[in-house]
């Protein structure tokens, strides 16, 4: 595992198990979304019990995912937690000939992409109590095309821009934004 600032860059199989867990997965989306939270606020968020989450937390303490942040504890009887950074990423091409990693991160992979279905479909629940203009704006579509290889990189590069372009410009919130998600796939299609 090596980290580059606000990003972590998963290698080895131990921190790709890490985040094959739902639960897991959920508790560092929170905090890297929502910043740090208490162990009880967590609990809430989830509905997990107490117990569970903590040792979901040394879990992910375990592998670096999160880090204690004591100074925001007010009586030293709960618990506080921060995300230790912004992502994770990782390069599923390293790990097509170690069976190990490959399976480790083809798990995690699947538990993401389970979470997205997950909250796409909360999405489409919550449309009801949302203004109609933020329900307009939003956008769900999927798209196929014969590309070279080359094409396919300028295709996946460009997305990655458009991503990080508005990354930067909505981290922190301001007057008039509201948390906003995107969730974008490049992948080859298989022929059947």
């Amino acid at each position: 595992m090596a980290e580059h600032g606000s990003s972590i860059d998963l290698h080895e199989a131990g921190p790709m198990r890490a985040l094959a867990h739902p639960l897991r997965l959920r508790i560092l989306g929170l905090l890297r979304v929502e910043g740090p939270k208490s162990v009880g606020m967590l609990v809430e968020a989830t509905g997990a019990a107490s117990g569970s989450v903590s040792y979901h937390l040394a879990t992910l303490a375990k592998h670096g995912f999160v880090v204690p942040a004591p100074e925001l504890e007010r009586d030293g009887r709960e618990r506080w937690w921060r995300a230790a950074h912004e992502m994770t990423s990782m390069r599923s091409v390293e790990f097509l000939d170690d069976p190990e990693r490959r399976e480790a991160g083809e798990a995690m992979r699947r538990t993401v992409l389970e979470s997205y279905h997950r909250e796409l479909l909360e999405a489409l629940d919550a449309e009801m109590t949302l203004e109609p203009e933020w329900v307009a704006a939003s956008d769900s579509s999927d798209g196929a095309a014969q590309l070279t290889l080359e094409e396919f990189q300028e295709l996946t590069a460009e997305l990655e821009a458009v991503r990080e372009k508005w990354w930067a410009r909505g981290r922190e919130p301001r007057p008039g934004t509201r948390s906003v998600r995107w969730i974008t796939h490049t992948f080859p299609r298989t022929t059947r």
